[in-house]
């Protein structure tokens, strides 16, 4: 009979539990290197505040961790990055003149479903980013997601077995 509660036991149960040990260390130069559109040409400034940029990192080396991704760890780590950013530039503006533009910012925006050109009439559809949250919340709104959540089914195909 086997007493889980001995410390011999804790690693066995850790490894068991399949638990990840441990953060990334992907950096902004890093991200430079992967992802160059999010930079500056000349300067090589970030596209985005810096301090977002630093906060997209910081959640990617949480949810991304090397353990777990293996070898894809860093383009992982990237992707994981490049979707928050995307989606922090779309609705970054330096300064608005009204709230309503700023809450505009922050509208849900789908794939063009029709358009006129007479009295310029467009309409989107969002059933597609809407229906797909359900499982993948907001990934599916950026093609970085989507690569994102497609290398993480793989990364994630084995099971875990909590005691």
């Amino acid at each position: 009979m086997f007493c889980w509660n001995k410390p011999q036991f804790a690693g066995v149960k850790a490894r068991a539990a399949n638990l990840s040990r441990g953060s990334g260390s992907y950096t902004a130069e890093l991200f430079r290197q992967d992802f160059p559109q999010f930079f500056q040409k000349g300067d090589g400034e970030p596209l985005l505040p810096a301090a977002m940029l630093e906060e997209f990192i910081r959640q990617a080396n949480a949810a991304v961790t090397p353990d777990r991704w293996g070898e894809g760890w860093r383009f992982a780590a990237g992707l994981y990055t490049a979707h928050y950013a995307s989606l922090y530039l779309r609705t970054f503006s330096i300064q608005n003149e009204t709230p309503a533009q700023a809450a505009a910012s922050g509208a849900l925006v789908g794939v063009v479903k029709s358009a006129a050109l007479g009295d310029s009439s467009v309409s989107y559809d969002t059933d597609a980013l809407t229906r797909a949250t359900a499982d993948w919340g907001d990934l599916n709104a950026t093609q970085y997601g989507q690569l994102l959540a497609t290398r993480a089914r793989l990364a994630g195909m084995g099971g875990t077995y909590v005691i």
